[in-house]
């Protein structure tokens, strides 16, 4: 098996899943009862989340668990909305965010707010200067990912960080990094980011475990109420097993992204070599400059998606046509209609996005699988 589907899930590594199931059976204690396995919980819950801090380089005060990526953005933008409402009803975004995002914010538009989607260029990149041109005396928060879901453009989050620090600081500014941590490196202290939302499984984590970076300081409503953990933020008893493997998983990440990141952009520019030579081919992730190495999005003129995607899938290699979490309604990429892709070629885009742990080796075999099958594909279509 090829699995090159990783920015719609990743395959847990082996001691993340080793770590999980040892504290779920050792540590199963809630950490929040004052008995000894009570205490042995919590104990590892703050390893944990000191883990996670020191590896994000914030404080652990400003670590929250969450339950993946989609909580994280909700409680985010939800949050700060109903927390500051009082003193404005804007919110500015970009036109090619996530779901989590996006469907939010029409949520938020139906109880009275004002949002402003500031489009992209050709790369799938928003400038700073255009999200500042959008500010009003209403503003009360800026919300930009990382690193799109669906190209792998690299959005400006230093610079509209330093801005809105300099010149706005009572703007929230918010970031959606699941697509972006263990992948593109970045300090979020020195970006100026408010909050920061990660989701475990994208970087050989566990489903249902996420983690919530909030700058010391910033206060906003919570999402979930109840009995009080995560200093009062998120209530529900905590996941231990989760933030343990959690944790783990993000250590590892880490240290494959500074050992083979190059490995991983060798691979990316084989497959863009490859894919280029072909006649129909139409590559819309911008160049390696503007865009992270484990995001491949292309084009086959006159060929079904679906049917491309399947074909692959019977030679045992995995690929996605578009974001995993809208795959199913077959809607266009709006990333690719906001940088210009027409919709036919839109409509039969694929996306390859890569681990450290795929192969030079198979990515030959991917190539060779593509060559074979748009070949055949084009006989049948004759």
């Amino acid at each position: 098996m090829i699995y090159l589907d990783n920015s719609a899930t990743t395959r847990p590594f082996s001691e993340v899943l080793t770590s999980y199931t040892t504290v779920s059976q050792k540590f199963f204690g809630n950490p929040s009862s004052i008995h000894r396995i009570g205490m042995e919980a919590e104990k590892l819950l703050i390893q944990a989340r000191e883990q996670i801090a020191g590896l994000l380089g914030v404080k652990s005060n400003e670590i929250y668990f969450t339950s993946g990526g989609t909580e994280g953005n909700n409680t985010v933008l939800k949050g700060i909305a109903r927390t500051y409402k009082g003193r404005g009803n804007h919110i500015i975004t970009t036109t090619v965010e996530h779901d989590s995002i996006h469907k939010v914010m029409e949520q938020l538009e139906e109880d009275g707010f004002s949002i402003s989607y500031v489009p992209v260029n050709e790369f799938g990149q928003v400038s700073a200067e255009d999200i500042i041109k959008h500010i009003r005396k209403e503003t009360i928060l800026v919300s930009v990912m990382h690193v799109n879901n669906e190209i792998g453009s690299i959005q400006p989050i230093e610079e509209i960080g330093k801005i809105l620090s300099n010149y706005y600081p009572n703007i929230y500014f918010h970031v959606d990094g699941v697509q972006g941590i263990g992948k593109q490196a970045i300090s979020l202290k020195k970006a100026n980011v408010d909050a920061y939302t990660i989701s475990a499984h994208k970087f050989h984590g566990l489903k249902g475990n996420g983690v919530l970076y909030i700058k010391e300081g910033k206060r906003m409503e919570p999402l979930l109420a109840g009995g009080g953990q995560e200093n009062a933020f998120r209530s529900g008893t905590e996941n231990v097993a989760g933030a343990v493997a959690t944790a783990k998983a993000l250590r590892m990440q880490l240290q494959n992204e500074k050992d083979k990141m190059s490995i991983l952009t060798q691979m990316n520019l084989y497959l863009r070599e490859q894919l280029a030579r072909m006649k129909g081919i139409s590559i819309h992730s911008p160049a390696l400059e503007k865009s992270v190495p484990h995001i491949l999005n292309f084009s086959i003129e006159g060929v079904k998606a679906e049917v491309f995607v399947h074909a692959l899938e019977e030679r045992g290699i995995y690929i996605s046509t578009t974001s995993a979490c809208s795959s199913k309604t077959n809607k266009v990429s709006k990333t690719l209609l906001g940088i210009g892709v027409p919709e036919q070629i839109a409509e039969s885009s694929f996306r390859i996005s890569l681990s450290y742990e795929n192969t030079m080796t198979e990515m030959e075999k991917v190539i060779a699988a593509i060559k074979d099958i748009k070949e055949w594909l084009r006989g049948v279509m004759k």
